[in-house]
């Protein structure tokens, strides 16, 4: 191939941890890599970013299809995560005639410990009890000892599975629930049902689409056992955010542990940020190094296979 010949590959919003790594590893003979280093691109502004590319590698900026219709050249978005759907209609895109490609497993562990990390914030308040002190405040409260609990998990997949790894560690009994069959060892499979009712944390690991939207509802959240934790490291529209709010002020919910919102960034003065009991994260579950090598290494290796049926 010659260097006339060169796909092109334009990371569009590399921030700063990302671009780092990517300085090192994004480097393919038969593709030449650009990557902006301006994290907070907006939509519009990505057909100037991407003029004459064929790839563009998107970590969290939207791409509308009417945007996308404005690349010119653009064929494949490589999407650094599973929820693309998140960011812009993959099917849309196909009939345009870009395909978009995700990256699974790249840091399935980085995700459950933040969700068991969420976790025992919950149980314990250690992040309330700081805010108290540091405003001169001693303020103590209860615990929830976790050993011997049970923690249900919704959805199963690798991050689920990890997950279920360290809970098993920590003496707890763990469900979960799939909308396929599964095994797995030291995890029960039992009907939503019965999850709800008999878990005292609740982790969610579902793909966000149109069947899983709202997935937990208010009359779920009223199924669940009173004074439950949930845990959210996977997509805030699966939850219906108005009747978690109503839970966790009624005491329905002991806590919720967020990572992930329906709108990102969290608007300011958003009213989960008002509630004593809720933990925030700024969707950062995945951001590990070890993450940003597995994600930005499978990048490449998608770029890679491009190039190749591109000859």
């Amino acid at each position: 191939m010659t260097s006339s010949s060169l796909l092109r590959a334009v990371f569009v919003d590399a921030n700063p941890a990302l671009a780092k790594v990517a300085d090192g590893l994004l480097h393919l003979d038969d593709v030449h890599f650009t990557i902006n280093r301006q994290p907070d691109i907006r939509p519009e502004g990505l057909p100037a970013v991407l003029a004459g590319a064929q790839i563009a590698i998107i970590d969290h900026t939207h791409l509308p299809t009417a945007i996308a219709r404005q690349c010119s050249g653009l064929e494949h978005v490589v999407f650094l995560g599973t929820g693309a759907r998140s960011y812009m209609d993959p099917d849309e895109l196909s009939v345009i005639g870009i395909t978009v490609h995700t990256i699974k497993g790249y840091g399935d562990t980085a995700v459950a410990e933040c969700a068991i990390a969420l976790m025992w914030e919950a149980a314990r308040g250690f992040a309330r009890m700081d805010r108290e002190m540091r405003a001169g405040n001693w303020v103590r409260s209860d615990a929830l000892q976790l050993t011997g609990r049970t923690m249900g998990l919704i959805g199963f997949g690798g991050i689920a599975a990890e997950t279920a790894r360290l809970a098993a560690g920590m003496d707890m009994k763990v469900l979960a629930w799939n909308r396929t069959p599964k095994t797995h060892v030291e995890v029960t499979f039992v009907e939503l049902d019965q999850l709800l009712a008999e878990s005292d944390v609740i982790s969610l690991h579902l793909l966000l689409c149109e069947e899983t939207k709202n997935f937990l509802s208010r009359e779920r959240i009223a199924a669940m056992r009173a004074g439950a934790i949930l845990v959210n490291t996977a997509r805030g529209a699966l939850v219906d955010e108005d009747a978690m709010i109503d839970a966790l002020n009624s005491g329905q919910l002991r806590h919720a542990g967020l990572d992930v919102y329906t709108v990102e960034p969290m608007p300011p003065g958003h009213r989960l940020t008002a509630l004593p009991n809720v933990t925030l994260s700024a969707h950062s579950a995945f951001r590990t190094d070890e993450a940003n090598q597995n994600l930005i290494g499978a990048a490449r290796d998608h770029c890679r296979r491009i190039a190749a049926h591109n000859v």
